[in-house]
C-alpha cells in the first residue's frame, strides 16, 4: 500500500496532541480509531477507509516528559477537500488517550500537489540558472540577433517617403504616430503592429494624408523633440490621441508594462491644447445637420454596443471625452460648456436626464431608458 498512498496522497492532515500522562503511539492510534468511529457516516469510518487506501498509515511522532506527553499526529488523505476537512475536524473530538486526558488540534490541512507544484517550479529555476550560467556571452548575441532579425522582417515601408511601419498600418483603423525606426521596432517586439515613424521633426505628408483616415494617436518621447513633433502634427493632420514615454525616456527604450500603461493612459487630444500654450487649428470635419446627426449618433451607439464605455460629443459630434458608464454620471457633472450629446452602453435614468439638463446637453442616445419621470423639451432621446 506505500506506494499507492505516495501516488494518491492530495492531502496531509497534520495535528498536535498534548495528554496529561504517559502515553505512546499504540494509545494513540487506538484513541484515533476507537474514539471516532460511529461519529461520522459510514463512507468516513477511519478503518473502511484505511482498508480501501483512502487514507494512509497514521503517523504518530510522542515524547513524554516530567509526567506528559507531546507529539504531532500525520494522516495521509486521498480524499475530496470537504471530506478531508470533515475527517480533520473529528479528530479534535478525542479527549482521552490510554487512561489519560488528551487534547488534540489540528495545526493545518496540507494539499501535497500544491507543494510538489512549488518543488517543481524552485527546481525548474535551479535548472534554468545552471542553463544560463553555461550560455556564453557569444551565444546571448546571437540570441538577440535572431530576435532583432525576425523584428525586422515584420517592419515594412509605408509611402513614398518608405517610412518605416508596422505590417497593420494598412488595414487597421487606428494607428500610433512615433518619432523614429527603433520605436516601430520596439512595439513590434511587444505585439503593437499598426505604427508608422515620421523619421524626424518635420512631419511628413504621407503621415498628414494617413491621419485623416485613421483613430490616430501620437505616441511620442518624452522630451523636448516629442512636444514639437506633436505641434507640427496637430497643424498639418488630425490627431484623436496623445500618450507620452515617461519624462526623459524615449518609446524605443520602454519595457512592455511601459507600452501598456502609456497607451492606456492617453488621453484625447482636445485636453492637451492648453499644456502646449498654442493654438491648434485642426482641418475642419463636416459637420452632420438635422437628420444627419442622428444616423450619426445612431452609429455610434452601434460601436459602443457591448463596450460598457460611453462618449460625450461636441455640436460638431467630435469626441470630448470616453468614460466608463459607472463614470459618465460624475463626468457629467464637471462637463464644459460646449457637450451637445451623450452616447453611452447603458439605461437613461431620470438623474441622468436631470444633470444632462443642467449642462445644456441636447441629445442623449442610449440603449435603452428607464421609467423617466420628466423628460425636459430641450433634450431629445433616442433609444436603440
Amino acid at each position: 500500500m506505500g506506494k499507492e498512498e505516495i501516488s494518491t496522497t492530495k492531502y496531509l492532515i497534520h495535528a498536535q496532541i498534548n495528554a496529561n500522562g504517559i502515553v505512546e503511539k499504540p494509545d494513540v492510534v487506538g484513541a484515533i480509531f476507537g474514539q471516532t468511529e460511529g461519529l461520522l457516516s459510514n463512507d468516513l469510518d477511519l478503518r473502511e477507509l484505511q482498508k480501501t487506501g483512502r487514507i494512509g498509515r497514521i503517523k504518530v511522532n510522542i515524547n513524554s516528559k516530567a509526567g506528559r506527553s507531546k507529539g504531532e499526529i500525520v494522516i495521509p488523505s486521498s480524499l475530496d477537500r470537504v471530506e478531508t476537512a470533515i475527517l480533520a475536524a473529528s479528530l479534535e473530538t478525542i479527549n482521552r488517550v490510554g487512561p489519560c486526558e488528551a487534547y488534540i488540534q489540528v495545526s493545518k490541512v496540507e494539499d501535497v500537489r500544491a507543494v510538489k507544484r512549488r518543488k517543481v517550479v524552485d527546481r525548474a529555476k535551479e535548472l534554468y540558472k545552471g542553463m544560463m550560467e553555461e550560455v556564453t556571452p557569444e551565444s546571448l548575441k546571437m540570441i538577440e540577433e535572431v530576435k532583432e532579425a525576425m523584428r525586422v522582417h515584420e517592419i515594412t515601408e509605408y509611402g513614398d517617403e518608405r517610412l518605416p511601419a508596422g505590417p497593420n498600418v494598412t488595414s487597421s483603423d487606428a494607428i500610433l504616430v512615433v518619432e523614429g525606426r527603433a520605436d516601430v521596432l520596439n512595439l513590434l517586439r511587444y505585439g503593437v503592429k499598426n505604427a508608422i515613424a515620421v523619421e524626424g521633426v518635420s512631419v511628413p505628408k504621407t503621415v498628414a494624408e494617413l491621419t485623416k483616415n485613421k483613430t490616430v494617436t501620437a505616441f511620442l518621447d518624452g522630451d523636448r523633440g516629442g512636444e514639437l513633433i506633436l505641434k507640427e502634427l496637430l497643424q498639418v493632420g488630425e490627431v484623436d490621441y496623445v500618450t507620452r514615454a515617461p519624462r526623459g525616456k524615449e518609446v524605443e527604450d520602454l519595457a512592455k508594462d511601459e507600452v501598456m500603461v502609456a497607451l492606456r493612459d492617453k488621453v484625447p487630444v482636445e485636453q492637451i491644447y492648453h499644456d502646449l500654450g498654442v493654438k491648434v487649428e485642426k482641418v475642419e470635419k463636416v459637420e452632420p445637420k438635422g437628420g444627419d446627426k442622428v444616423q450619426v449618433l445612431k452609429g455610434i451607439l452601434k460601436d459602443l454596443e457591448g463596450s460598457g464605455n460611453a462618449e460625450i460629443l461636441d455640436d460638431a459630434l467630435n469626441i470630448l471625452k470616453e468614460v466608463k458608464v459607472e463614470n459618465l454620471y460624475d463626468e457629467l457633472k464637471n462637463v464644459n460648456s460646449n457637450a451637445y450629446a451623450v452616447v453611452f452602453d447603458g439605461v437613461i435614468s431620470q438623474r441622468l436626464i436631470d444633470i444632462a439638463k443642467d449642462k445644456g446637453l441636447k441629445q442623449i442616445v442610449a440603449v435603452r431608458m428607464s421609467e423617466v419621470v420628466k423628460k425636459p423639451s430641450p433634450i431629445k432621446v433616442l433609444t436603440r
